[in-house]
């Protein structure tokens, strides 16, 4: 059983920066030996999409819409995951959510793979 909390979310204004954290609790005490953590949202109205995604390999993908603006990255240890988030621009604008898949390397960063999710954290980029 993995439970996952996102931190971060607020406002800021078209062109600046934010920064996400997920933190992931794990019941067995360590992360799985393999496993892929990425970063999904959901805009108001739309479905839910994958933004950028770590894993053990290691590996990062990113979204062709965010890809050169956003960076994924672990944290001091491997139950963190960040997400450096520049060049905001109002289509960013959503709830974002941490996903965790045990046994398993990110692959098209799609809902439906993942198994754990957080409850999401908000962004809202005004032009």
């Amino acid at each position: 059983q993995v439970q996952l909390v996102e931190s971060g979310g607020g406002s800021a204004q078209a062109g600046g920066s934010l920064r996400l954290s997920c933190v992931a609790s794990v019941a067995s005490g360590r992360m799985p030996t393999r496993y892929c953590m990425a970063w999904f949202r959901q805009a108001p109205g739309k479905e839910r999409e994958g933004v950028a995604g770590f894993d053990t390999l290691p590996s990062k993908r990113y979204s062709d819409s965010v890809r050169g603006r956003f960076t994924v990255s672990q944290g001091y240890t491997d139950t963190i995951l960040h997400l450096q988030m520049n060049d905001l621009n109002a289509d960013d604008t959503g709830t974002y959510y941490c996903a965790l898949r045990p046994d398993y390397y990110c692959n098209e960063l799609r809902p439906a793979d993942m198994n754990y999710w957080g409850e999401g954290t908000l962004v809202t980029i005004s032009s």
